[in-house]
């Protein structure tokens, strides 16, 4: 069995050290990535929808929710403009993109599409 690294949190450095959702223990989604993971929202057909919160409530079941949900929305453009229209909003925030899927009435996906900065 191969060794497993250790993963350092802590409570004082909430938006370095706290891990969540899909591609959080990677590096950053750059613009081209979060692209591709919007196009696959969108073949999926699932409806976006656009969240927010402070770094040290990231760790909450509770973010804001940035308008509603783009229900029916395929434009990726539009998707990619409310997300930084929500970043723009709330830069301090980090900002998270949800794909709910109607049949399963859950969220198909999730993942953090800017990280904000810790307090």
């Amino acid at each position: 069995m191969s060794d497993v690294q250790d993963y350092n949190s802590s409570l004082s450095d909430a938006a370095q050290s706290r891990k969540f959702e899909t591609f959080s223990y990677l590096p950053p989604l750059s613009a081209e990535s979060a692209r591709a993971q919007i196009q696959y929202i969108v073949d999926k057909g699932w409806n976006p929808g656009i969240e927010h919160t402070e770094p040290e409530n990231a760790i909450s079941n509770y973010w804001y929710m940035w308008k509603l949900p783009m229900f029916g929305e395929t434009d990726v453009d539009a998707i990619m403009a409310e997300i930084e229209a929500c970043h723009k909003a709330h830069p301090e925030n980090h900002v998270r993109l949800l794909g709910f899927d109607n049949f399963a009435q859950s969220a198909g996906a999730a993942m953090v599409v800017h990280r904000g900065k810790s307090v």
